[in-house]
């Protein structure tokens, strides 16, 4: 399910940070026409989104996707677009969220192999500052010790 990161049209790059994604869904979005044709020409931000349950289905809220100058009917910007996910996949979901205390994520908005706009949402659970501290002090051993490996001291 990973994707390269060329092919991302919006990327969340600070999700892993705050939080600990425990599993990663990739749904698919109802979207109208404006909408797509503004994705295909970039510019979209996910950076403040999130998945939310409404009305028995998930909606990504808070995702800007700008307005496409060329259509004659356009779409809001920031409004709520319907995640599209299986049943069973969404009872999941929402039983994580509301028992565990758990938050649905965007990581990713990109087209697939097919053409269509697919978004990778995380189950993810915040990290403490103390977590973070931990992740960042990982990361710059493991920095160190590639140096080291390949002969750079320091």
């Amino acid at each position: 399910m990973a994707r390269p990161t060329d092919h991302y049209i919006a990327q969340n790059r600070k999700a892993r940070h705050v939080y600990l994604i425990e599993d990663t869904i990739e749904a698919g979005l109802m979207l109208v026409g404006s909408e797509v044709k503004s994705l295909r020409k970039g510019g979209a931000s996910i950076n403040e989104a999130y998945a939310a349950e409404r009305e028995g289905d998930l909606y990504l809220m808070n995702a800007n996707i700008p307005e496409y100058a060329a259509a004659r009917v356009n779409h809001q910007p920031r409004r709520a677009r319907k995640l599209l996910l299986h049943k069973k996949e969404m009872t999941r979901l929402e039983g994580a969220i509301t028992r565990e205390g758990m938050t649905l994520v965007p990581l990713g908005l990109y087209f697939n192999d097919r053409g269509i706009a697919k978004v990778a949402i995380g189950l993810a659970k915040g990290k403490r500052k103390a977590d973070k501290r931990a992740a960042e002090k990982e990361r710059d051993w493991q920095r160190q010790k590639g140096r080291i490996m390949r002969g750079r001291n320091a």
